[in-house]
C-alpha cells in the first residue's frame, strides 16, 4: 500500500478517536446532569406536596361549618 494510503488511515482512525473521546465526554457530562435533575425533583416534589391547594377539603370544612352559618343566619 503506497505511504499516502496509510497517511490517510491514520489521519481518519485519529479524527475517529478524538470524536470518540469527544461523545464519552458528552455522555458523562449528560449522566451528571440527569442525576442532577433527578435530585431536584425530588425537592419539587416535596415543595408541591407541602404547597398544594385545598379544594379536596374544601367540601368537608363546609359541611362542618353549616351549623355555624346557620345559626349566623338567625342573628
Amino acid at each position: 500500500m503506497p505511504l499516502v494510503a496509510w497517511i490517510t488511515l491514520l489521519i481518519t482512525t485519529l479524527i475517529i478517536a478524538f470524536t470518540a473521546v469527544g461523545l464519552l465526554r458528552v455522555i458523562l457530562h449528560l449522566r451528571h446532569v440527569h442525576a442532577t435533575l433527578a435530585a431536584l425533583q425530588g425537592g419539587v416534589d416535596a415543595i408541591a406536596e407541602r404547597t398544594a391547594t385545598v379544594p379536596t377539603v374544601v367540601g368537608s370544612v363546609n359541611g362542618n361549618l353549616a351549623p355555624v352559618r346557620a345559626w349566623c343566619e338567625t342573628v
